[in-house]
């Protein structure tokens, strides 16, 4: 496990190294209240990261800087080596794609046309809809299980079928890392699962980088291979899920008594709170 705090790492020549995307001494908030301190968080490439916290911890706020939709009052958010928000809005959506935790479709639109729309950044001036459109269009439905929900209003779907319509248009963008916050919302357990497994599929096949806010510590632990636990704005440890869960952790970041059990499936933790001891640690900040 890694507690917070880290150095820049120096390839050859002297030109710094690391991660594709990573915030360094950012400090970010909304409307004057700050949330994070200079928070510095390196996203591992080519892994299934998850933020782990409870409520208003931080958790979305940090991916909204991370997908440059909230700049940093101080320091920066890095893509590639360079400040995030030095590219056009279109290059960085050719790179990363973002599901936010709330979305609202226009009205009367079908959910084909929705998802469709993951494929913006992909369109040029001069260049019309394309048959590699049609596939990762296809393709993101099918995957997602709407495929027969496609000639549908989404004003007519369930909860659970609207948000898996809005990780299909994600999917749909096709981009190299992909930031889900709290996609199982609104799905029920069967959903859940299916969609996880098809993130972790996705990573372990294409390579894509995952990072998700999940709230179920039992799916990050399952899921993910890169762990981040916050508190208060604070990134208190990081690491691999089998490193990070521990029962003393899951009482300083949620004040929670537990027991910590071998996953008999994935061997993975398994947090297990303790009969009639819900929130009976008072959390530290």
């Amino acid at each position: 496990m890694r507690r917070p705090g880290r150095t820049t790492e120096v390839g050859a020549g002297g030109h710094a190294t690391g991660p594709r995307l990573r915030a360094v001494d950012a400090t970010i908030g909304y409307d004057g209240a700050t949330v994070s301190e200079s928070l510095s968080v390196d996203i591992p490439d080519g892994r299934f990261t998850v933020i782990v916290g409870p409520n208003a911890c931080g958790k979305s706020t940090l991916l909204r800087a991370l997908s440059r939709l909230l700049k940093p009052e101080a320091g920066q958010v890095l893509l590639d080596g360079k400040a995030i928000d030095s590219y056009p809005a279109k290059q960085v959506a050719r790179t990363l794609g973002l599901l936010p935790q709330t979305s609202i479709a226009p009205d009367g639109i079908r959910v084909a046309d929705l998802v469709a729309r993951g494929r913006y950044p992909h369109q040029r001036l001069i260049q019309q809809w394309t048959a590699d459109d049609e596939e990762a269009v296809a393709s993101a439905m099918r995957d997602t299980g709407i495929t027969d929900l496609s000639a549908k209003l989404v004003d007519e779907l369930s909860g659970g079928q609207r948000q898996r319509v809005w990780v299909a248009m994600v999917l749909a963008q096709q981009t190299q890392i992909v930031l889900l916050d709290e996609p199982t919302t609104f799905l029920d357990i069967a959903h859940q699962i299916e969609l996880l497994d098809l993130c972790a599929r996705l990573n372990r096949e294409q390579g894509q980088t995952m990072v998700a806010v999940l709230h179920d510590l039992n799916h990050a632990c399952r899921y993910a291979d890169h762990l981040i636990a916050m508190r208060a704005g604070r990134v208190i440890a990081e690491g691999p899920p089998a490193e990070v869960i521990t029962a003393e952790l899951v009482g300083e970041v949620f004040g929670l008594s537990c027991r910590i059990i071998d996953d008999p499936e994935t061997h993975t933790p398994l947090v297990i709170p303790r009969a009639g001891d819900w929130a009976a640690l008072p959390a530290r900040r």
